[in-house]
């Protein structure tokens, strides 16, 4: 622990955020909780030096006031810096960012290319989930081709997932953009071509009625652990979408959860390591689940390899659980980064 520690207290953070993603703006709330709480606070814990670094809308890197390529940005900062991915969706999630940092042999928070590329798509993610025995819901993806080419036989499809009820969502979008909770299969073709509208495929799913939780998994190879569950309850009538997360009104949010049993509670943390371990996921991750209504194994939604860092994101609440202020929470998903791949999972 005491070389961690002085490699943290000797380091340079750049926190990253924004890009071109639906997700920018939360991005950049994260970027800025982040960079506020690993700058110095007189503990003697932070890094020696935090920067910001904003990708803007067009994929330029901002540094200092100054515009330029990403490359002309990586050349100017310092070899030994460690980036702090506080993006969300598109280039920043998916593999394509992390990908440039370790081709130039720069260290970042998080998954590598492989886990980030995986958990960015969601019928990725729900195939190697279920390879590995975890519960997924009945679905199907729809693309622009197949719906142009045979759209009454993909509805008849995606009806005939479930007599309960679908959910609609871009298979490799996040926050909720352009996703649809249908009670029945009125809406179903609006809601794909919601989707589709925003040039990603649909991914249609079984509507699964019970309690929505999130379980974070922090830690290295040696010690990974999975947090408290936070239980998530939208208002009523409503599911979490964008307004839902996001919204000073939107749903609460409760860490221990109020409906779910210690019983169950232990089961959801056992499949959050499995699905992060089986997803190849490096220093942490959030993994969504519903725990159904009529009882069952939990079925897993998909996995966050970037999860939200903004006040009211749910990883921090999982963390203040644990004892980990928002503050410790951020220096020690640094502390990974700074290990090195042998102290991930």
């Amino acid at each position: 622990m005491k070389s961690t520690h002085q490699s943290l207290a000797s380091a340079t953070v750049a926190v990253l955020s924004g890009g071109c993603s639906s997700e920018r703006e939360i991005s950049l709330s994260s970027g800025a909780a982040v960079a506020a709480a690993l700058r110095d606070a007189g503990d003697g814990r932070g890094p020696a030096r935090v920067l910001e670094v904003e990708i803007t809308a067009s994929g330029a890197w901002r540094l200092a006031g100054e515009e330029q390529a990403a490359e002309e940005a990586l050349a100017r900062l310092p070899r030994e810096v460690v980036f702090f991915l506080a993006l969300h969706g598109g280039a920043g999630e998916d593999g394509t960012l992390q990908g440039l940092l370790a081709a130039c042999g720069r260290r970042h928070t998080g998954s590598g290319v492989a886990a980030s590329a995986l958990c960015m798509t969601k019928s990725w993610t729900r195939a190697v989930l279920a390879q590995a025995g975890l519960a997924v819901a009945p679905g199907r993806t729809v693309d622009a081709r197949a719906w142009d080419a045979h759209r009454e036989r993909e509805l008849a499809a995606c009806r005939a997932l479930s007599s309960t009820g679908l959910a609609v969502k871009p298979d490799r979008g996040g926050s909720s953009v352009a996703t649809s909770v249908l009670e029945s299969a009125a809406g179903l073709e609006r809601a794909i071509e919601a989707v589709l509208a925003i040039g990603d495929r649909a991914l249609v799913e079984a509507r699964v009625l019970g309690s929505e939780c999130t379980v974070g998994v922090l830690g290295g190879r040696a010690a990974a652990r999975a947090l408290t569950p936070v239980e998530i309850v939208p208002k009523a009538g409503r599911f979490f979408d964008y307004q839902e997360k996001y919204s000073a009104a939107g749903a609460s949010e409760h860490c221990p959860p109020l409906s779910i049993d210690a019983a169950t509670c232990a089961r959801l943390r056992d499949l959050a390591l499995r699905a992060h371990e089986a997803a190849g996921c490096c220093g942490y991750s959030r993994v969504d689940f519903i725990v159904p209504a009529a009882g069952g194994e939990p079925v897993v939604l998909e996995i966050n390899t970037l999860p939200g860092m903004t006040a009211r994101s749910l990883l921090p609440l999982a963390a203040r659980d644990a004892g980990l202020s928002f503050r410790e929470l951020c220096l020690a998903i640094v502390a990974l980064a700074l290990a090195g791949p042998e102290a991930r999972p």
